[in-house]
């Protein structure tokens, strides 16, 4: 990787976990396509491991305002997914995977921009779950599904369930990961250099929680995520 490569990729990963702290989701749709066009090799290893790492603190910070039981019934669901997208990873070619990981960015787009609300109801949460898995574990992009049917919630609850479901569901993909030979000594290079930037954008969360407008984030976050997967996909056509 290049210095210029890298600074890319730091700056994606600073706007990409300041995003996940602010509105608990999105680390993946706006940093999952720049860093498929850097790095194809970090998708999805290295990005799950720099959000595991951003829940982390997002979950210590709002501990208080979680919904134990939205989350665990979205894990119950979150299970089958895991398994489906290891295998989904592992049966994939990469221009397959970049082409899939565009779609879900674009996807995700356009369900969180709709004004789609589906009831947090125990099946959905427990299907939305089960896409979360799969997609996350696949392109390191799940947050679409539950941003969905979490949409209700707003502010500390909205970020600390959000944050506590992708937890306990960054480690569930991370091992079944490992199990299928996807986290290399690469992937984990990779976490090494970029998790500081992780830090970076979780401090700077404090700043935006403060002072800028949660919807101009998400509108800003949507915008981003569309233009890297168009670019993306612009990118994989190129080379074919």
């Amino acid at each position: 990787m290049t210095i210029a490569g890298y600074c890319v990729l730091a700056v994606a990963i600073v706007l990409a976990s300041a995003l996940q702290s602010s509105i608990g989701f999105g680390i993946g749709m706006l940093a999952a396509p720049i860093v498929a066009l850097v790095d194809p090799a970090l998708i999805p290893a290295t990005l799950i491991m720099v959000a595991t790492l951003v829940t982390l603190m997002v979950v210590i910070r709002e501990r208080q305002a979680i919904d134990l039981s939205g989350t665990g019934w979205a894990l119950i669901g979150r299970v089958p997914g895991t398994v489906a997208g290891a295998l989904l990873l592992a049966a994939l070619p990469h221009r397959a995977l970049a082409i899939l990981l565009a779609g879900v960015v674009l996807g995700g787009v356009v369900l969180t921009s709709s004004g789609w609300i589906p009831a947090a109801r125990r099946r959905n949460v427990v299907l939305a779950g089960a896409a979360s898995g799969l997609l996350g574990t696949a392109t390191a992009i799940g947050g679409p599904p539950m941003a969905l049917v979490w949409q209700r919630n707003s502010g500390a609850e909205l970020r600390g369930t959000m944050s506590g479901f992708f937890l306990i569901g960054s480690l569930l993909s991370l091992a079944a990961l490992a199990a299928t030979g996807a986290v290399t000594r690469h992937t984990l290079w990779g976490f090494a250099v970029l998790f500081p930037a992780a830090i970076v954008g979780y401090l700077l969360s404090h700043l935006l929680n403060r002072h800028l407008n949660p919807t101009r984030l998400r509108w800003l976050a949507i915008t981003v995520s569309a233009a890297g997967a168009i670019l993306l996909i612009g990118r994989e056509l190129l080379t074919m």
